[in-house]
C-alpha cells in the first residue's frame, strides 16, 4: 500500500501529484462504501479525532463528521463559539487541553491564515486544515477536482474558470494549486477589486468579462461573495455584481457548448447563480457534496495509516 508524502494536510501546496492520485484512488473505494446499505467500515476503530471549528461551518463540519463516523473513528466536536476561547484562551492552550485527552488527529478551521501550520509544529497529532482564513481549504479543492475527474474523465488539459470573489476565497487558492498540479488550465474571473494583486504570479489567466470566460472553459466554479470578510465595499451593489458576474440559464444556454457548473456552497441563489442554473443538469453541486464525504474519508484514512505505523 503506497502512502502519502505528508503527515498533515495543511494545504495543497504541500502535496505532490502522486499524493492527489492516491487520495482519489482511495476515495473511489470509499465512494462505493457510502453507497452500500451498510455505510460503515471498521478501519479507524482505535483512532480519536477532534473537530476544532473556530469559525462557523455547516457543510464542511457535517462532511468531516460523517466521514469520521463512516470510518468508525471516535469523534469529539469543539465549537469555539461555545468554548473557553471566548474567555481568552489561546489556540495552543485549547489544543493542548484537547490533546491531553489523547487525540490522534485534529481537523481545524480557523480565521487566521497559517493556524494549521502553527499547530502542526507544536503538537503531536496529525492536523487537517478545514480552512484557515482566506488562505487554503485543501479538502474542498480535492473534492472539486475529484468531481471534475468523475464528470469529465480527467482533470488534465481541462479549462477551469473560478468566478467571483477570488480575493477573500480560500477555495480559489487551494483550487488553483490542485488544478495546476493535475495539469488543468486555470482562469480567474471577477471584478478587478476582488482579484488579488499577486494573482498573475500564480500562473493563471485573468478575465473580467464573464461571457468570454465561460466561452473558454469546460468547467465554471462559481464562488459566493464573502460579505463576512469584507470590511469595505468592493462593488457598488449586489444587483450590479449579479448583472456582470452572475450566471443565469439564458447565458448558459447561449454558449456554444455545455459547460459544467460547480459551487463550493453556501449558494447565494440569485446572486452568483440563479436557481434554475443551480438545479440544472449541468450543475454537479450535489455530487460535490457526496464526493466530499468520500474524499475526506480517504484523507483521514491515509493520514491515520501513518499514525498507526
Amino acid at each position: 500500500m503506497s502512502e502519502l508524502s505528508v503527515k498533515h494536510l495543511l494545504g495543497i501546496k504541500y502535496l505532490t501529484k502522486e499524493d492527489i492520485d492516491l487520495i482519489f484512488e482511495t476515495a473511489d473505494q470509499f465512494k462505493e462504501v457510502i453507497n452500500r446499505p451498510i455505510k460503515k467500515v471498521p478501519s479507524l476503530r482505535d483512532i480519536t479525532i477532534a473537530n476544532l471549528f473556530f469559525e462557523n461551518s455547516t457543510r464542511t463540519k457535517l462532511s468531516f463528521e460523517l466521514a469520521e463516523k463512516r470510518l468508525s473513528a471516535d469523534v469529539i466536536n469543539f465549537s469555539a463559539s461555545q468554548s473557553s476561547v471566548k474567555k481568552g484562551e489561546t489556540l495552543i492552550d485549547t489544543v493542548n487541553n484537547i490533546l491531553s485527552m489523547k487525540v490522534d488527529m485534529v481537523v481545524m478551521r480557523h480565521p487566521n491564515p497559517g493556524a494549521g501550520v502553527f499547530l502542526s509544529k507544536h503538537v503531536n497529532a496529525s492536523i487537517i486544515n478545514a480552512g484557515d482564513g482566506a488562505h487554503e481549504h485543501p479538502t474542498q479543492a480535492l473534492l472539486d477536482s475529484y468531481s471534475i475527474r468523475e464528470k469529465l474523465g480527467s482533470v488534465k488539459g481541462k479549462n477551469v474558470v473560478i468566478v467571483g470573489d477570488i480575493l477573500h476565497s480560500r477555495v480559489a487558492l487551494s483550487n488553483i494549486y490542485a488544478l495546476q498540479l493535475q495539469g488543468a488550465n486555470v482562469m480567474v474571473c471577477g471584478p478587478k477589486t476582488l482579484l488579488p494583486k499577486y494573482i498573475k504570479d500564480l500562473g493563471v489567466k485573468v478575465e473580467t468579462n464573464l461571457r468570454k470566460a465561460l466561452e473558454w472553459c469546460d468547467v465554471a466554479n462559481m464562488l459566493r461573495v464573502q460579505n463576512e470578510r469584507m470590511d469595505i465595499s468592493y462593488f457598488p451593489t449586489t444587483r450590479e455584481y449579479t448583472q456582470q458576474f452572475g450566471v443565469n440559464k439564458e447565458l448558459l444556454d447561449s454558449l456554444k457548448k455545455e459547460i459544467v457548473i460547480m459551487h463550493p456552497g453556501p449558494i447565494n441563489r440569485g446572486v452568483e447563480i440563479t436557481s434554475d442554473v443551480a438545479d440544472s443538469k449541468q450543475a454537479i453541486i450535489l455530487d460535490q457534496v457526496e464526493n466530499g464525504v468520500a474524499v475526506r474519508m480517504a484523507v483521514i484514512y491515509l493520514l491515520a495509516s501513518k499514525i498507526k505505523q
